[in-house]
């Protein structure tokens, strides 16, 4: 089409586009427009290099003019001037997110740019609003979608807008250095399942949490523990794995501060509980609070529910009564009907991990935005 207009002499007209969508998302009433950062990053950065340029003589007819080629490389967004709706505003079917005016060629050629960074972005900002409604205000919403979404850039573009969308934090780290977004994390099966329990930790030891004190053995203390909280739970001392409490040792030592346990490895109840106590208590009697504990497969709401009612007890046992309030996350495929038992008052859940139902949209992975000339004035030109 660049083509066309240049030979036919319409190349700097004067034309505006509009971009716009003809129905809400999902059934829903309502669109957050998103992408405008990126479309101005694109803006401000649009050229044509040399190689853009010589591969695109080599796939046009080869009696294409060169003055069309030298035409291609003083291209530029310069005077191009867009109008949009501000980034997280709600949209309208019908009304523009964005119109585009400048000269002919350079604006239709923003085309297909410019509904690839706005579709997909409003698209995932306007999913993570409904969920974030589903959820309520209360529970937090972690987005983990990148191992689910297709493609590094969509990855990235999804953690950017489920933030804007309403959710917490991302785990994509990359989205926290490039975009600003707030990180957080747990630890994952494999790092569980790595562990055997024959491992020593090259140094054990560990300092009290205020800094002051004897450095103290945390394997040694953890073994205590897990005998006190045994017979607490009416458990076996062998019953727990051995290998996931050398894993949660291992992590405990490496972030004291933000000691976290999966607790689905082997056994919630029989393993992962009672290895997560032990290692708390354990910390604990240094002055360090576990951060929380996350539960990633069965009946997330009924196991909650049943995790913390052990943790309430075992506070009241052991006279530690911040243990009671430590956080409950729960993940593994989590949709909307999910989520909202999830969201219950009396769920006992504080943070939610969603991945694949949030970054791949699958009831309707597009938005259909379309960009259509609103008018151009014929012979006129930009200035």
């Amino acid at each position: 089409m660049a083509l066309g207009y240049w030979r036919a002499g319409r190349a700097r007209e004067v034309a505006e586009f509009e971009l716009f969508f003809r129905r809400c998302p999902f059934g829903g009433a309502f669109t957050l427009a998103a992408g405008l950062r990126d479309c101005v990053r694109f803006l401000r950065t649009f050229r044509l290099r040399n190689a853009d340029v010589q591969f695109l003589a080599s796939v046009l007819p080869p009696d294409t003019e060169p003055a069309f080629f030298e035409h291609l490389r003083a291209l530029d967004c310069s005077e191009v001037t867009v109008r949009a709706l501000p980034e997280g505003s709600l949209a309208l079917p019908g009304v523009p997110l964005l119109q585009v005016s400048g000269p002919l060629l350079v604006v239709q050629l923003l085309e297909t740019p410019l509904l690839c960074l706005v579709s997909y972005a409003s698209l995932i900002a306007t999913n993570a609003a409904r969920l974030r409604l589903i959820a309520g205000p209360k529970k937090r919403l972690l987005e983990m979608g990148l191992r689910r979404a297709q493609g590094p850039d969509g990855g990235l573009t999804a953690s950017t807008y489920s933030y804007l969308g309403g959710f917490d934090a991302t785990s994509n780290v990359l989205a926290g250095q490039l975009r600003g977004v707030p990180v957080a994390g747990t630890l994952a099966h494999s790092f569980i399942t790595s562990f055997v329990g024959t491992e020593v930790p090259p140094d054990p030891m560990l300092a009290p949490a205020t800094g002051e004190g004897p450095r103290v053995d945390l394997t040694v203390q953890v073994e205590v523990w897990l005998e006190r909280v045994c017979t607490h739970l009416g458990l076996g001392v062998q019953e727990p794995h051995r290998g996931e409490r050398a894993a949660f040792v291992a992590y405990a030592l490496a972030f004291p501060r933000a000691f976290q346990g999966l607790l689905d490895s082997y056994c919630v109840h029989r393993s992962g509980l009672p290895n997560f106590l032990a290692v708390a208590l354990a910390l604990g009697t240094l002055g360090y609070h576990a951060a929380g504990v996350r539960l990633d497969s069965g009946d997330l709401l009924q196991q909650a529910q049943e995790v913390r009612g052990v943790l309430r007890a075992t506070a009241a046992q052991f006279q530690v009564p911040w243990l009671e309030s430590v956080l409950i996350a729960v993940s593994n495929n989590i949709e909307e009907e999910e989520l909202a038992r999830l969201a219950q008052e009396d769920s006992e859940v504080d943070i939610i991990g969603i991945g694949t139902s949030l970054v791949t949209c699958p009831r309707q992975p597009s938005l259909g935005c379309v960009y259509k000339v609103s008018w151009w004035l014929w012979g006129a030109s930009p200035g």
